[in-house]
C-alpha cells in the first residue's frame, strides 16, 4: 500500500485498479493483518480523505470517450 493512484485512462487500467483494490481488501481482512496496529498518521490521512466532499462530474477519460 502507500501508492498514490491517479485517474485511469483505459479499461485495462480500470481492471488493474479494481484488482489491486480487491487484493488489498483481501489482505487487510486476514486475521494476521487485522491484529497489526495501524499508524495514527495513516488513520488521520484516511479520515481527512473521507471527510472531503465527493467531487461530482469527474471525467474518467477524454471528453470524446462518451460519443455515440
Amino acid at each position: 500500500m502507500g501508492q498514490q493512484l491517479g485517474t485511469w485512462r483505459s479499461g485495462g487500467d480500470q481492471r488493474a485498479w479494481l484488482s489491486m483494490l480487491i487484493d488489498t481488501m483481501e489482505l487487510v481482512a486476514r486475521p494476521e493483518s487485522r491484529a497489526v496496529p495501524c499508524d495514527i498518521k495513516v488513520l488521520d490521512a484516511l479520515r481527512a480523505q473521507l471527510a472531503r466532499p465527493a467531487t461530482a462530474g469527474i471525467a474518467y477519460g477524454s471528453d470524446y470517450s462518451f460519443r455515440n
